[in-house]
């Protein structure tokens, strides 16, 4: 089996926030990063040289496949930012709230385990961080923490 190519580094959080080249998502990853760490109560990792991850979990696929990834997180990318919002994937019944809280969002693209959103100002920040927390709350019931 291959392993997991994505993993928490050693770089701070800080210093890639502060090396993002656009002055807007710098401030948007700011935003973002006292959203999840509200949330979540987690202090953030980097995962790989783009993306901020809050908490871990361990995954087992059927196939065997086995790794840890992050539970939720963002990354600031050029086009859009990335968020990863990990419960909808994992669980129909979150996929389904997500529907309805998306609903009220505003400006996005939707991938499998992903959302993307050009700017902050596009979406409505108190439904985003309903999302959050939404899909926190089920990686944590699905996987629950290690103590």
């Amino acid at each position: 089996m291959s392993e997991n190519k994505t993993k928490p580094t050693e770089v701070t959080v800080a210093d890639f926030i502060e090396s993002v080249d656009h002055a807007g998502k710098r401030e948007d990853a700011k935003v973002l990063d006292a959203l999840f760490r509200r949330v979540t109560g987690e202090e953030p990792v980097m995962w790989g040289p783009t993306m901020i991850g809050y908490g871990q979990y361990h995954y087992k696929y059927d196939s065997g496949r086995e790794g840890d990834f992050l539970r939720t997180g963002f990354s600031p990318r050029k086009a859009k930012h990335s968020i990863y919002l990990m419960g909808g994937y994992c669980d129909d019944g979150t996929s389904k709230r997500n529907e309805e809280v998306l609903s009220r969002l505003g400006k996005y693209a939707q991938g499998k385990s992903c959302l993307y959103i050009n700017k902050l100002a596009d979406v409505d920040l108190a439904v985003l961080e309903e999302l959050v927390q939404l899909n926190w709350d089920a990686m944590n019931r699905i996987y629950p923490p290690a103590d």
